[in-house]
């Protein structure tokens, strides 16, 4: 029962193990051991023992080997090659130093290879200065950038070198580092001007290609005994592997059979393939995809001229990688970056175009630049796009698929759509995982916008864009997925970035033996080089195809840091949105006066679209994501200024190119006979009064200083309105100012009552609605200030500490300046610090009937303040827990109180035109004309004006700024007063002149209307990219002429409305996207606009809640 035994068949003891022991032998203190690896490849005091001594077989430096010579071009001059080597060049030697900041320095090298380095397995000539440069072969085409400081130092030389004569070949130096110039070791400080570069190496070395390869495998190695679990297996073999790596090294003295022995060790951990692209055959399932990438900031710690050679650096060298690593994939995003390397470098465009027709180089993103995509309008994110997809098309055939943007600031919650409009069905990014506060949850997922287009969205679990493909890194790409339950798989992102540069052959040399790790010995995710990105997300694609769910995030990506760049570098930010409006102006006349003269059947006009295309461009160039944020140094915003510069003058031109044609006089010409008008490119009526410009006193209007703007009987705004002229005191509606007692006084006027005390608004009483708008013992229009110091990122951060440190700024005098039944105005100035001051000047007009009026306030700030930060609050009595804030094409809705981290997170945050507090019967709405900061405490509205940072710009702005903001107060909820509103005060009317003998045809002037919906927005009207009148050859041309409308519902309604073209002949209308591909064609039939009778053509359109839809009319 208890089982059987037998001792008949006991085994014989065994001959082979030892029955005396031999000695003692301890256990391995772990340790030591381990902190023992790093004696093998450190460069310290046992260099020369150490593998580190071994890589180099031989070295050739001095004047018998290399000579130089160099040509140094004046004033910080940036020439191209030929220019450059047309100049004579002086003798020059190692040791030299060379600067200052900025300047460029030309090298010619002359290189021998000595005898006895002839048949060396491998040569490179290095060069190190610690700053940038180019290698250029002697007949003017770039081989490969050199960063400088021990990094991409390298360039392999050519076999035919190895004839023993005498070799040409040049180097461009660029005093900066890969960072710029900054002093010392913190690189956002302001760059030194006077910094000098030291030469230090210029030598031929012959490398120990087995003693290199052998370093990367034992770099490896060591990672995995540090990184992998401490009680995993793994993890202790590569201990021992690395251990007896050492050992059979100092036991063959470091000869070259010692470093073979020791590979032979190291192929048992890392396979036996890692020495070649075929390491990725092995046909196993990898779920981490590599792909290399190379971020430049197109400017930042360097101005725009630099980065036009670091493109060509960076791109250069991964051409050359490319050949020597077949397996690398790379990816580059920022048409406006291949334009400028297809005009200064064009066989350097030449050998990108070749990698991309194989496949092996990857144009991404879509986009113009790396913009930012809080601030921009909704119109500049679509020609990012637009400009974007057409240069990528016309130059190398192909869209991009992927929106490609790991370094902004936050994402607006419009992307989604306004991707997929694009053409564009995938996202990347990875900014988030910087968040200072909250975890953001997920790592792949859909990402849904106000409309509920989506696309889906990859962060990269290794959290980086610039990933040094590290052992953990790629292990990363798991333990730090946080969407493990819905797909397993990820990209890791890989190359120097920011300042360029991209992958190097170390990267490609590590992946390659983590991959060797995964397949020989396991635990490592597996990673696979030699997809692209869009075949990692056409893997996903198909995966939700069959079935997979992933997780939603609906709305805006906040990014919890960097709210400091919704208000730094403000004349900046005023110039952006001055330039988008513009040119919103600029396009909608120009096709009005293409329409009116027959499409240049009638006159020489043409639509302008060279000039149109140049200024987009550069507004969308000031967009990137360094600039229009106001975080890079001062040498970049003397360009945006330069750049904005030509930008308004180019505009002006076009504004009266086209004003001309439609008919208008231009000021100079104005006589009594002229006739005013005001020009309206809103698409709705605007009843105003308008201050007239002084030369309207030549005019019949004379001593009029105010006129009445209206279009009598008509529903119809956009246009040519009449000007009537207010010369009289004695109005039916009239504003009111006086001085009630000492210090306190009181604006009136049909609709309001404004309580002014001691320069801050006390009361502001609505008389129909009769109520209270400010609350007891609170001051609305308040300037306030607070410390501003910040974490670190000067430039980019506030922290929400600093909110306890506000102060009051108390006025130092108040004064009527404006007096008239028209308008009334009280000035108050105040002295902020000895040498800063404002001057702000509180405004109401004389209602006009019904038509809504707003309490205006022009400031002009002298800023001179240290790390300091100037707002305005405006206390209302409304309460709600959420506040609404315009963005592009649509509101986003963001919590009042600090209920959660994620709502206490938002205590600075980004608006466009208005923001908004509203309960269901009355609200208050804050518009500005160039500010982009704001938050909503409580029931405190308080608007961001200016900042004081002092790092990477030393004077950011300091200076005179002029900005308008304004409270409009409604009854009801919030709608569409406050949308037209805030349009209204960033539009002013344009006061033009005509003839009053000459005839104005209205058919075209007050042509496009959106009937039915007041909550859709006419929003852009231009010309088609490719008609045949206005097309530039980029792409195929169309034939025929149309006009492009984008509209979108700017309140979150789904809505029908009736698309009307006036009296202009439409034989189609087509439903488009923002490329204007063709989608779908609408019905033209005749419609009766509001039961006037009026018959005319029109479409009906059907738009979703905070849909953008865009529609292109093919004229007769």
């Amino acid at each position: 029962m208890g089982g059987e035994s037998s001792h008949r068949n006991m085994a014989a003891a065994t001959d082979y193990y030892p029955k005396l022991a031999a000695g003692p032998v301890g256990k391995q203190i772990h340790s030591i051991y381990q902190s023992r690896l790093r004696q093998f490849v450190d460069g310290g005091q046992y260099r020369e023992q150490s593998l580190i001594g071994k890589l180099n077989e031989a070295v050739a430096s001095g004047t018998d080997w290399i000579k130089l010579a160099v040509y140094s071009p004046p004033d910080l001059s940036r020439p191209l090659f030929k220019d450059a080597t047309s100049h004579a060049f002086h003798p020059t030697r190692v040791g030299e130093s060379f600067g200052p900041s900025w300047s460029t320095h030309w090298f010619k090298v002359q290189l021998t290879v000595p005898k006895h380095m002839l048949d060396k397995e491998h040569l490179e000539f290095v060069w190190d200065a610690d700053n940038e440069g180019l290698i250029w072969t002697e007949d003017g085409h770039t081989v490969h950038g050199l960063t400088g400081g021990g990094e991409r130092t390298q360039w392999i030389l050519p076999e035919s070198f190895r004839d023993g004569k005498e070799h040409t070949f040049y180097i461009e130096m660029a005093c900066n580092g890969m960072f710029g110039n900054a002093p010392g070791g913190d690189s956002i400080q302001p760059p030194k001007p006077d910094k000098y570069y030291r030469l230090h190496t210029a030598e031929i070395v012959a490398i120990n290609l087995e003693a290199r390869a052998l370093y990367f495998d034992f770099w490896e190695i060591s990672d995995a005994a540090r990184e992998f679990p401490g009680d995993s297996t793994e993890a202790h073999d590569a201990q021992q592997v690395c251990n007896r790596i050492m050992d059979t090294f100092i036991a063959g003295n470091g000869s070259q059979e010692s470093v073979k022995a020791a590979r032979t060790i190291a192929a048992e951990y890392v396979g036996k393939d890692v020495d070649s692209h075929k390491v990725y055959e092995s046909g196993k399932e990898a779920i981490v995809s590599g792909i290399g990438y190379c971020h430049i900031d197109t400017c930042w710690l360097w101005p725009f001229a630099e980065t036009k050679r670091k493109v060509n650096r960076s791109w250069s060298s991964q051409c050359d990688l490319i050949d020597r690593y077949p397996e690398l994939r790379f990816c580059c995003t920022q048409a406006q970056q291949y334009k400028w390397l297809e005009q200064d470098y064009p066989s350097t465009f030449d050998r990108v175009k070749k990698k991309v027709k194989e496949g092996s180089f990857q144009p991404i993103g879509g986009s113009w630049v790396e913009h930012d995509t809080n601030l921009p309008g909704g119109e500049s994110l679509i020609r990012q796009f637009l400009y974007g997809q057409r240069y990528f098309e016309s130059k190398f055939g192909q869209r991009c698929r992927t929106f490609w943007l790991p370094d902004t600031f936050g994402y607006s919650t419009q992307l989604p759509q306004i991707c997929r409009i694009s053409g564009m069905t995938r996202f990347l990014t990875q900014k988030l995982s910087w968040n200072n506060i909250n975890n953001f949850p997920h790592t792949t997922f859909n990402w849904v916008a106000l409309d509920n287009s989506q696309v889906i969205c990859h962060m990269p679990p290794s959290e980086t864009y610039t990933c040094e493909a590290n052992f953990g890194d790629v292990k990363r790409s798991v333990t730090q997925h946080k969407s493990l339950d819905q797909d397993k798989t990820s990209l890791i992102v890989f190359g120097k970035g920011d300042g360029g540069g991209g992958p190097t052959w170390q990267h490609l040399e590590k992946l390659r033996r983590c991959r060797g790790i995964s397949d020989k010995t396991g635990l490592l995710p597996r990673v696979k080089l030699g997809d692209s990105a869009d075949d990692f997300f056409d893997r996903l694609e198909k995966k939700v195809e069959d079935g997979t769910e992933l997780v939603t995030w609906y709305g805006e990506l906040y990014f919890e840091l960097h709210r400091g760049t919704y208000t730094t570098q403000a004349n900046n930010k005023r110039n952006n949105r001055k330039s988008e409006i513009m040119l919103r102006d600029i396009e909608f006349l120009a096709t009005l006066a293409t329409i009116k003269n027959g499409f240049g059947r009638k006159s020489s006009y043409k639509y302008p679209k060279k000039d149109i295309d140049d200024m987009w461009e550069n507004v969308l160039l000031c967009q990137f994501h360094d600039c229009l944020p106001g975080s890079s140094i001062e040498m970049c915003y003397d360009d945006s200024d330069r750049i904005y510069a030509e930008v308004f003058a180019t505009g002006e031109r076009l504004l009266a190119d086209a004003l001309s044609e439609l008919g208008f006089d231009d000021e100079s010409s104005w006589t009594e006979d002229t006739k005013l008008v005001a020009l309206n490119t809103l698409p709705w009526k605007r009843t105003e009064i308008v201050r007239l410009p002084t030369i309207a006193g030549q005019t019949g209007y004379r001593s009029a200083q105010y006129g009445l703007v209206n279009r009598n009987g008509s529903t119809k705004g956009i246009g040519a309105l009449d000007v009537f002229p207010l010369a009289s005191p004695f109005l039916a509606s009239t504003a009111s100012i006086k001085e009630i007692t000492a210090n306190k006084f009181e604006l009136r006027n049909t609709q309001f009552i404004a309580e002014v005390t001691n320069g801050a608004i006390t009361s502001l009483y609505d008389i129909s609605a009769d109520r209270e708008i400010i609350p007891k013992g609170a001051k609305a229009a308040q300037l306030v200030i607070y410390d501003d110091k910040p974490l670190y990122w000067q430039a980019w951060d506030v922290e929400v500490y600093h909110l306890q440190s506000r102060q009051e700024l108390q006025p130092s005098k108040v004064s009527i300046t404006e007096s008239s039944p028209h308008r009334v105005s009280l000035e108050i100035e105040t002295k902020i610090s000895d040498k800063s001051w404002a001057k702000t000047t509180v405004s109401l007009a004389a209602a006009v009937g019904n038509e809504p009026t707003a309490i205006e306030i022009d400031a002009e700030i002298e800023w001179h303040e240290t790390m300091r930060f100037l707002k305005v609050e405006f206390p209302v009595d409304i309460t709600n827990t959420e506040a609404s804030y315009e963005t592009q094409f649509g509101i986003v809705r963001r919590p009042t109180h600090y209920n959660t981290t994620w709502d206490m997170a938002k205590f600075e945050v980004c608006c466009h035109k208005w923001a908004d507090l509203s309960e269901a019967t009355y609200g208050v709405s804050i518009l500005n004309d160039s500010k982009y900061g704001f938050a909503t405490q409580g029931n405190v509205m308080r608007l961001s004006l200016l900042r004081a940072p002092k790092a990477p710009d030393a004077h950011a702005d300091m200076g005179f700024h002029r900005t308008r903001y304004a409270i409009f107060p409604h009854k009801g909820g919030l709608d569409e007063r406050t949308v037209r509103k805030a349009f209204e005060f960033n539009n002013p009317l344009k006061i033009v002149g005509r003839s009053a003998f000459s005839s104005l045809t209205s058919g075209w002037l007050n042509s496009f209307h959106v009937h039915g919906a007041p909550n859709l927005v006419l929003d852009t009207v231009k010309r088609g990219e490719d008609d045949e009148d206005v097309s530039r050859g980029e792409l195929p041309v169309k034939k025929g002429h149309s006009v492009i409308l984008r509209v979108y519902d700017s309140l979150g309604g789904k809505s029908k409305g009736v698309l009307t073209w006036g009296e202009l002949g439409v034989k189609k209308v087509v439903k488009v996207n923002a490329l204007e591909d063709e989608l779908e064609e609408c019905e033209i039939e005749d419609v009766d606009i509001e039961g006037r009778g009026e018959g005319q053509k029109g479409v009906g359109i059907r738009i979703r809640a905070f849909e953008v839809a865009s529609f292109k009319l093919v004229m007769e």
